[in-house]
């Protein structure tokens, strides 16, 4: 980011490369995948690029991106008049196994987790996608979002308490 905002243009392309794959999912989970969900990631990138001088140097990143992301996605709904709650999500499959049973297994299995995904509410939804897929700490989960951290631990908390109990069949059979 320090050689982007310093103007180096290739700095921007390795930055598209490294963060549109994640950009993309989180806003797929919110609004579908598809053109939406690239259009959204798009106007972030328009929107880095914007603030890219206000990045201060040794701030993580992904934050610091996710932070704006988070920011487009709520004007999103906003200008739709939708609430959050209204939205679907998806969940990454698992990577394919060579097994024919195994795929069946797998595919199924991520099926189940999406589904589940989909029964939470989107707040609940966005805290699991930035804690488990972007792998961001409670505290810049808080900050991404506008809330607090201890705000941030509890819907966690409850998001993935909800997904224990929906999925508990799943989990139970892991351990046999």
């Amino acid at each position: 980011m320090a050689a982007y905002v310093a103007g180096d243009a290739r700095a921007f392309e390795r930055l598209f490369r490294v963060l549109a794959p994640s950009l993309r999912a989180f806003f797929a989970r919110s609004v579908g995948a598809g053109a939406v969900a690239d259009d959204l990631a798009q106007s972030t990138f328009l929107k880095v690029h914007g603030a890219r001088a206000s990045f201060r140097a040794g701030e993580r990143l992904r934050p610091w991106v996710f932070t704006i992301a988070a920011r487009v996605r709520a004007d999103w709904l906003r200008s739709r008049g939708r609430v959050a709650d209204d939205l679907d999500a998806d969940a990454p499959d698992p990577e394919p196994r060579h097994d024919p049973a195994l795929e069946t297994l797998s595919r199924e299995r991520a099926e189940r987790v999406r589904a589940a995904l989909e029964r939470l509410p989107e707040g609940q939804r966005v805290i699991v996608h930035l804690h488990r897929y972007e792998e961001l700490t409670f505290a810049e989960i808080g900050r991404v979002l506008g809330i607090s951290e201890g705000a941030a631990r509890i819907r966690a908390f409850r998001a993935y308490d909800r997904l224990r109990a929906l999925l508990a069949d799943l989990v139970e059979g892991a351990r046999s």
